[in-house]
């Protein structure tokens, strides 16, 4: 279990963040009642650039914001869709809801798992591709759903596996 201080040490934000990270965030301050309410879009940001936000970054935001690092990464880790350790250059999210379960998700999942050659959780070894579950990707009427970066497909069958993915070659 990784434990998180609330002792911010302060850091050189801008040998951390570009200069158009730290502007953005500022910008993105001002949208809200409190500083604190832009940390998700803040992660957004940062993420935008690496594909990822690493432990340096997130306290980086944390100091501008002004919030303690606990809080940060306690938005960060929430959110599924904030990467807080390297995936590949495209991230596939195959809907595990009960409406994709009985459409065919356990076939659908074996057939990627499969042809990528990894499991949940992982990356493949040329860095193209890393998988992960989604609950729900609100796309039942059209499962299985699989969502690649930001497009959504479904109903995606097992034969279509090795068509989508060369889509991403």
């Amino acid at each position: 279990m990784k434990i998180v201080s609330d002792k911010m040490p302060k850091v050189d934000v801008e040998s951390i963040l570009t200069t158009e990270e730290i502007a953005a965030i500022h910008e993105y301050m001002h949208h809200y009642p409190h500083a604190r309410a832009a940390s998700l879009d803040a992660l957004k940001i940062v993420q935008k650039r690496n594909g990822w936000v690493d432990d340096a970054q997130a306290n980086a935001i944390a100091n501008i914001l002004d919030i303690p690092m606990s809080d940060m990464d306690g938005v960060a880790t929430f959110f599924n869709r904030i990467y807080r350790q390297p995936v590949g250059r495209h991230v596939i999210l195959i809907c595990d809801s009960v409406a994709c379960y009985l459409t065919g998700y356990e076939a659908l999942s074996a057939e990627i798992r499969s042809q990528l050659g990894i499991e949940y959780g992982q990356t493949t070894a040329d860095g193209r591709f890393t998988l992960l579950p989604i609950c729900c990707l609100g796309n039942c009427d059209k499962g299985p759903a699989v969502l690649i970066d930001e497009d959504t497909y479904g109903p995606v069958q097992p034969s279509e596996v090795a068509q989508l993915l060369e889509l991403y070659a």
